[in-house]
């Protein structure tokens, strides 16, 4: 092809057309970018995004959130601190994050308590706390904790053999209440024997499975309570009520004998006698909760038709193609037309109503081992105590699928490794880039 003058001129003429429009659509890029914001999070358990649960709270927050972080802004740990609190600030914007340098005010320092580089002290209204793990379960549960405006009291009742929130044995309820504290709940016994009452500053009472029989004077006093608008969390196992049969006529609800048999169970390895929780009532304490459940041998728990003064919403249907079993728990064990119960079985009532202005609620759940130390971590046991008593205590703003835990952990590099990368990548790889490149250029222009 012969370039003349006025050929020159139109490729002269095109590259600058091409130049012009690259440049303004690099900075039609640049705006695009600017407005509207997307990232995707490939890690293997999503570490650097947010689980539903904790975005769910910080909507819930109003308030900002302040956050001091206790190290120098450019140090390692500063920028750990801020790359952790990145995800939370896109989810919530009035997350505010500072910093302190402990070598440039160590006064402040010492005032603030801290006892090491990197601590976090987080404000929320008039309540702060101190964070010394940056992972987003606890972060999250400190949120909780401040979200509420004090403590809240969870008491069980003791002295009958039954479960205890701090107690260690695999049919206790002990890694529940430690979970209780870390979000903000207080627990502790109550023997009926000795307290002339429950105490009035109890937000929930939990009753949990008792093996010998209340006195008269103890059912007396628990009844004492609910009528005056104390919130119950009752677990009821299969077996006698040891005394507490005053208690379901007062709710106004039907506890059938027998076990549920629930032949889903084997799909996921455990026995018949394990209920699957799947299929849940319109209740707040279900909201975005789409998670399996499993009830250890329940029975079944339903709500009488008339007036009780209560008003009920079942909870939890199980076994819809299982039954009530009556007769003895064995190998031989089939459903019994004349005598058991077909499925679907309800095994939880919620019970509401107002008394002297005041919202009371009672949840009546057939089965106490799915909160216990040994099925606490079976599918969405946990998260469905959590929703309880939160609900229970008044605090269903804060009900939320529970925040996970981290699975994979982070890459640790030492200065060496990290000198190895920069100099690979940014000088040793271009340069073997240029030189092959030059080659090319040196061979091809040969005759």
């Amino acid at each position: 092809m012969e370039l003349n003058r006025k050929t020159r001129i139109q490729l002269s003429v095109h590259h600058w057309l091409f130049v012009v429009l690259l440049v303004l659509l690099a900075g039609l890029l640049g705006a695009v970018t600017r407005t509207y914001h997307k990232s995707w999070d490939i890690t293997l358990n999503g570490r650097n995004s947010l689980s539903p649960g904790s975005v769910a709270l910080l909507a819930k927050l109003k308030e900002p959130v302040y956050v001091t972080a206790y190290t120098a802004a450019s140090s390692d740990i500063g920028k750990a601190a801020l790359d952790f609190l990145t995800p939370y600030q896109r989810a919530k914007a009035n997350i505010k994050l500072s910093f302190v340098d402990p070598t440039e005010q160590p006064g402040l320092t010492r005032q603030a308590g801290i006892q090491r580089e990197g601590e976090l002290i987080v404000q929320y209204g008039k309540r702060s706390e101190h964070l010394a793990t940056y992972n987003e379960s606890a972060f999250t549960n400190l949120l909780m904790r401040l979200a509420r405006d004090k403590d809240r009291l969870v008491m069980y009742l003791d002295g009958h053999g039954e479960r205890k929130l701090d107690g260690q044995a695999n049919l206790d309820l002990g890694d529940f209440g430690v979970q209780l504290a870390s979000r903000g709940f207080r627990s502790a016994p109550l023997n009926l024997t000795l307290a002339q009452e429950v105490p009035r500053n109890a937000s929930v009472l939990v009753i949990a499975g008792p093996r010998v029989d209340l006195l008269p004077a103890e059912v007396e006093k628990l009844k004492q309570f609910v009528q005056g608008g104390g919130n119950l969390l009752w677990l009821v196992d299969t077996g006698p009520l040891h005394g507490l049969q005053p208690l379901v006529e007062q709710l106004g609800i039907a506890l059938t004998p027998g076990t549920v048999i629930d032949p889903q169970a084997q799909q996921m390895n455990a026995a018949a006698t394990f209920a699957v929780g799947a299929a849940y009532g319109r209740h707040p304490l279900f909201q975005n909760f789409n998670l399996l459940t499993l009830f250890p041998f329940a029975r079944e728990v339903v709500a009488l038709d008339g007036d009780h003064g209560w008003t009920a919403t079942p909870l939890i249907q199980v076994a819809a193609r299982g039954w009530l079993e009556t007769g003895k728990l064995d190998n031989s064990m089939a459903f019994n037309k004349g005598r058991d119960k077909p499925g679907p079985i309800n095994i939880a009532v919620a019970l509401e109503r107002t008394v002297e202005s005041k919202d009371q609620r009672v949840v009546v759940i057939g089965n106490s081992n799915f909160l216990a130390n040994q099925y606490l971590g079976n599918a969405g046991n946990l998260d469905l105590g959590i929703n309880l008593i939160n609900w229970l205590a008044g605090d269903e703003n804060l009900i939320a699928i529970q925040p996970r835990a981290t699975k994979d952990a982070q890459i640790e590099l030492t200065q060496n490794k990290k000198l190895l990368l920069v100099v690979g990548f940014l000088l040793a790889l271009p340069l073997a880039f240029l030189v092959a490149g030059s080659l090319v250029w040196w061979r091809r222009r040969k005759p």
